[in-house]
């Protein structure tokens, strides 16, 4: 049972930590001609001009050191409870955009590669991060932590 446990572990350990990156490099790094629309929408309709950039980036850093985190298994709860809690913060706030019927722009890619930008409902990106918050639950409930008392990780 236990290495049934270590296997779940590491598979949705992994599947997250890809997921917070990928998150995390779009919203610290988005591709040179789009941008990350999101953190401006949350600053506009909410008045908190700390959305952006200062928001972005927090959350941005937290996602990776989230991720960091979750890849070593010594820390990989840790790392589960932090990214469940800013996915959390993030479903509130998307939440919140969904309730208002506010829609925010999105970058496409069309013909040719010309980056276009149309305005979208942000349930989609709220289903996301649904399924990612069940992950990191399945990750913290799912890892098996210490093998005995003294500490000694995945005997052979």
């Amino acid at each position: 049972m236990r290495e049934a446990r270590t296997l779940g572990s590491w598979v949705l350990g992994l599947f997250l930590a890809v997921m917070l990156l990928w998150v995390a490099a779009d919203t610290l790094a988005p591709q040179p001609p789009g941008q990350n629309h999101l953190f401006a929408v949350f600053r506009e309709t909410s008045g908190v001009a700390y959305f952006e950039p200062l928001g972005r980036f927090g959350v941005g850093v937290l996602e990776v050191l989230a991720a960091l985190l979750i890849l070593v298994p010594f820390t990989r709860r840790i790392g589960a409870i932090l990214g469940f809690v800013v996915l959390l913060f993030l479903a509130a706030l998307v939440v919140q955009l969904v309730m208002q019927g506010i829609t925010y722009p999105v970058d496409t890619v069309g013909e040719g590669g010309v980056i276009s930008t149309v305005n979208t409902d942000p349930s989609g990106l709220f289903y996301l991060i649904l399924g990612l918050l069940v992950a990191a639950i399945a990750v913290i409930v799912i890892h098996p932590g210490r093998s005995d008392a003294k500490g000694d990780y995945y005997k052979a």
